[in-house]
């Protein structure tokens, strides 16, 4: 009896060539851009220090391989003797120096504000600058892009394992919630990361690249879904909603109407249908709408930290108390409502308590520190980066839906959060990919 021969149609060799061609340029251009990646990939080693508040430095080896990026992109402007950048992206990137250095020199202890400078410098100026002039093309965006979505599976993959275990941070008395390798001192480090891939997987899948990239986008954002819930992040979840949401309605009505029907029902299954943490979740969700009604003990430290910025900016409205200073004034302008610390344990660290030393609201600390002089060059320059990406928005649905919702995410959160802790470096990167798309010359897709 005779067998039927199944036979597969060969790969066409033209395919095949313009894949091996497509490795060999995306492995080319990784190499490029090896030191802005190396900043990424570095933040999945576990750091040593604590989340310090404000402008408190971490020297975590992720931020001395964005040194490194700095001196590196500098070495490449002076052989190639052209100008590194635009008018426009010098004027923008440069423009919280001058809050900085003036906050610094008006300050009481200028000595003492000194590393707060050189961490301002860092994040908002020079470590975007840097990456912005290591992108040369819309490639190079997708891939220090997808290189953050990268470092979001792995860091949500460490934290689903660390709640299916009972190995994450203290959260309601157990050891469930997911804090990645950032540990228990740093519980937005692995939100905020794991929130980054998700707001760019989310842009990518609204674009207009291939089905493939659209389609890995989509399969990504379903992978952290998970563990941006397990964070119980109140500030990432609605950061990540907003953001989301703003790339829904900026990629059309009808598109956002039925992603936003997909993710409620991915939401469902997996919280309600399989009980992933439901309880919890619930609960949670729910401490959102009772900030003033019966607001907890993280509340209500938030709430008092925010009416003492305030006081501390009214004593000096230009300029503020100084970078640094938010410690140093806080006791004497917070009410007896201020508890002495937040109580950290879990994650493979010993209970011990932390102290609070910054309002975790960027623009109340800039606000106090740097006065209305450095909010309004600070906040100018995130205004005009995000202005920029979506005036850029008919050049290239995927890079203008990913920068603009990079940018919203960011500055949501910061009503929630300020700089500090490890994942402190990430977010210039983030800047720095966003400042790309707004600032430098893009050619219509």
């Amino acid at each position: 009896m005779a067998t039927a021969v199944t036979h597969v149609p060969a790969v066409a060799p033209e395919a095949r060539d313009r894949y091996r061609e497509d490795v060999r340029d995306w492995t080319r251009r990784a190499g490029a851009l090896s030191p802005v990646l190396a900043v990424i990939a570095l933040l999945l080693v576990p750091g040593g220090g604590g989340a310090q508040g404000g402008t408190g430095g971490t020297g975590t080896i992720a931020d001395a391989a964005s040194g490194l990026l700095v001196l590196i992109c500098l070495v490449r402007v002076l052989r190639g003797g052209a100008r590194p950048l635009t008018r426009a992206a010098a004027v923008v990137l440069g423009l919280p120096v001058l809050g900085i250095c003036l906050a610094a020199i008006t300050s009481s202890d200028p000595a003492a504000s000194l590393p707060g400078v050189a961490r301002y410098v860092q994040i908002f100026v020079l470590v975007p600058a840097a990456v912005l002039l290591m992108i040369r093309d819309r490639r190079d965006f997708a891939v220090v892009a997808w290189g953050l979505v990268g470092l979001a599976l792995l860091q949500g993959a460490v934290g689903v394992l660390q709640y299916l275990t009972g190995t994450g941070a203290s959260y309601m008395g157990e050891d469930i919630r997911a804090v990645g390798t950032f540990g228990p001192t740093d519980v937005m480090g692995m939100a905020t990361v794991v929130s980054y891939g998700l707001v760019i997987v989310t842009g990518i899948a609204l674009g207009s690249g291939p089905g493939r990239t659209r389609t890995a986008a989509l399969v990504c954002a379903g992978l952290l879904f998970l563990p941006l819930v397990l964070s119980f992040s109140r500030g990432a979840w609605i950061a990540t909603v907003l953001a989301c949401g703003i790339q829904l309605l900026l990629s059309g009505p009808r598109r956002a109407a039925r992603v936003a029907l997909a993710a409620g029902a991915l939401g469902v299954v997996l919280v309600g249908g399989l009980g992933i943490g439901s309880a919890m979740v619930k609960e949670r969700v729910a401490s959102i709408t009772q900030v003033a009604a019966a607001p907890d003990q993280s509340v209500t430290d938030r709430y008092t930290m925010w009416a003492a910025a305030g006081r501390m900016w009214s004593t000096e409205p230009l300029t503020g108390v100084g970078l640094k200073g938010f410690p140093a004034y806080r006791d004497s302008n917070a009410s007896l409502a201020l508890s002495s610390g937040s109580d950290t344990a879990g994650a493979g660290a010993v209970f011990q308590r932390q102290p609070l030393l910054s309002p975790h609201n960027m623009y109340l600390l800039v606000l106090s520190e740097q006065g209305l002089v450095g909010l309004l060059a600070l906040a100018g320059s995130w205004v005009a980066l995000l202005v920029g990406a979506l005036r850029r928005l008919r050049l290239g649905a995927d890079c203008a839906l990913v920068a603009t919702g990079l940018l919203s995410w960011q500055l949501i959160d910061f009503f929630y959060a300020d700089i500090g802790g490890p994942s402190t470096v990430l977010m210039s990167v983030v800047f720095g990919l966003a400042a790309w798309w707004s600032l430098a010359e893009v050619r219509r897709a």
